[in-house]
């Protein structure tokens, strides 16, 4: 049976009235009355002793930072280090180190080195991560406890201070081997899988039904390393074994490696089964709508950002997921906006970034653009979006040779698969010297996988160059004998208007269009066919398209107005 609630001793002393409260966790309580003690402090200093002073300050600090009155706490958590410092100085009295027996007073008094952990996260909640360092450098190493090396990890990460961070992440593990993020953390600083699960083997060992913790580290350091073939291989072997199977966070990370390598599809597969197993998934959303924007399923991505929305909008992923719905609706004012919001909320989101740079590029301010590319690059170099990203921009711009300087370099460093020999494809098709060069790289590609969308689209822009329509036919409809896909069926039907086959060019528009109801090239090859079947029809309609025209084109482009007009709304939940 549940013991019963303990009642307050006759004798308590106010402070410790207080210090009752708050690990009861009645937090306003404790705002009010503190508040009230530590003026009648400040108006009588006898009143309560040091010691008492100190306890009253971090009590009425941690109720603020409860209440996210993060300025106001670190104030107040400031002013109780100072008390302490002084108390020190003035008393023998000192906090436990749990290694001696200690007085009932020092017991009562909270620990100094929980307190700096709470400026902390004050600090990095004020997004003022120097400051949080700054704090938690100064505990000696033998006092930090796991969070604090936990938190300083993550901060040295973000900070670029690789070398301190890797110690920090080792020394929770040394503490807490089964630390799993403190893993992820070492694999995402190019720290050997081996020299990690070295770290872990002992508790493996010791514990029942734990072997399938190397395989984790083994799959996750391919995932890090850029090797998606073989972590998709590792995670599948770890999702069948009957005791990990629909495990959410795996089959989320398979999703997001089947992304990674091009396979959407299969990805929005698994993003579906994560999804039905928890209906309050938030990770990796933003990336699932981003695949269904693409596809063009945009009530799908505006049902899906009002059920996250629903569920927290104090995460990024459901402002990004409103985000792509606008980009793929073409306002990008809005989705830039909703870009930065996802940004605030969450420095690290990559799809974020590059939201946010795709609608910057799409608005004509390629150079802002690009700063953001740079920083997606910065925080996941084994994501080619993020390169593909960056050299539209230089592609935008006409920079063709930076943007095959890129495009090599991501071809050395990433390795020599469809995707990388693709984009390195579609930077020479921009040059008419480098055209055979393209060609041969598309060819290698397709070798890889005759499937992967964006080689097979590139190989018919080069194929419509040269004007081998029949080869272009005969490519689309092997590409299309297994997947259906609106860009293919499109200009399939491009094609197949070059070669005469009208009503066969229709119905590929058709389906296209079913496909994407929103896909305009598809639209104007329809449209123009039935302008040659109907000359008179077709001058009623030019009419009525420039006029629809005319209404669509400023909220294409938007504009600062626009997007000045949405931050004050705030209204995002729904689409209109």
């Amino acid at each position: 049976l549940p013991s019963a609630p303990r009642l307050p001793a006759a004798g308590m002393s106010v402070v410790e009235h207080v210090r009752e409260m708050a690990a009861a966790g009645l937090h306003s309580n404790v705002r009010l009355l503190s508040g009230l003690l530590l003026t009648m402090s400040g108006n009588n200093p006898e009143l309560f002793s040091p010691s008492q002073k100190y306890q009253l300050l971090v009590y009425h600090a941690d109720s603020l930072f409860h209440d996210k009155e993060y300025r106001n706490a670190v104030s107040k958590y400031t002013m109780a280090l100072q008390q302490k410092k002084a108390l020190s100085k003035t008393s023998k009295v000192r906090p436990s180190t749990g290694n001696a027996a200690s007085t009932p007073q020092s017991q009562c008094l909270p620990s100094e080195i929980e307190v700096k952990y709470k400026m902390a996260e004050c600090y990095t909640m004020l997004k003022q991560d120097k400051d949080a360092i700054a704090i938690l450098d100064g505990i000696p190493s033998r006092q930090r406890t796991p969070k604090i090396n936990m938190m300083l990890a993550n901060l040295y990460k973000k900070a670029g201070q690789e070398r301190s961070s890797v110690t920090s992440y080792k020394e929770v593990l040394r503490q807490c081997p089964l630390a799993l993020d403190a893993i992820l953390g070492l694999l995402s600083l190019s720290v050997k899988g081996a020299e990690v699960a070295s770290m872990t083997i002992n508790v493996i060992q010791s514990i029942p039904n734990l072997d399938w913790l190397s395989v984790w580290i083994k799959a996750y350091a391919f995932v890090h390393t850029g090797d998606n073939t073989r972590a998709i291989n590792t995670i599948c072997s770890l999702e069948k074994k009957s005791l990990l199977r629909d495990n959410v966070d795996l089959l989320g990370s398979l999703a997001d490696l089947y992304f990674r390598a091009g396979d959407n599809k299969n990805s929005i597969l698994k993003f579906e089964q994560a999804q039905m197993l928890d209906p309050y998934l938030i990770k990796g959303m933003d990336v699932y709508g981003y695949l269904l924007a693409r596809e063009g399923r945009l009530e799908d991505v505006e049902n899906l950002g009002c059920r996250l929305f629903n569920i927290s909008d104090q995460h990024a992923e459901p402002w990004v997921v409103s985000g792509c719905h606008s980009f793929y609706s073409k306002r990008y004012s809005r989705a830039l906006y909703l870009g930065a919001k996802a940004i605030q909320l969450n420095s690290n989101s990559v799809q974020a970034l590059l939201l946010k740079g795709a609608a910057l590029r799409n608005m004509g301010r390629v150079q802002e653009a690009i700063i953001h590319f740079r920083e997606a690059i910065r925080l996941a170099p084994c994501r080619l979006d993020c390169y593909e990203g960056l050299i539209e921009c230089y592609l935008a711009s006409s920079s063709i040779r930076e943007a095959m300087v890129m495009a090599n370099n991501v071809y050395k460093t990433l390795g020599a698969n469809a995707q990388t020999l693709t984009l390195l494809a579609t930077v020479c098709l921009e040059d008419p010297v480098t055209q055979e060069k393209a060609k041969t790289l598309l060819d290698k590609a397709l070798t890889q996988r005759p499937d992967y969308i964006k080689a097979v689209v590139k190989k018919a822009e080069l194929l419509s160059r040269e004007q081998k329509y029949e080869d272009g036919i005969a490519l689309l409809r092997n590409a299309l004998a297994n997947q259906s896909d609106c860009v293919l069926h499109r200009i399939l039907g491009d094609f197949l208007v070059a070669v005469n086959e009208y009503q066969e060019a229709m119905d590929q528009y058709s389906i296209a269009l079913s496909l994407d109801p929103n896909d305009q090239k598809s639209l104007e090859g329809m449209q123009k066919m039935e302008k040659e079947e109907s000359p008179t029809d077709a001058t009623q309609e030019e009419d009525v398209d420039d006029m629809e025209g005319s209404g669509e084109e400023g909220d294409l482009e938007g504009s600062d107005s626009e997007a000045a007009q949405w931050a004050d709304q705030e209204q995002w939940f729904g689409m209109q």
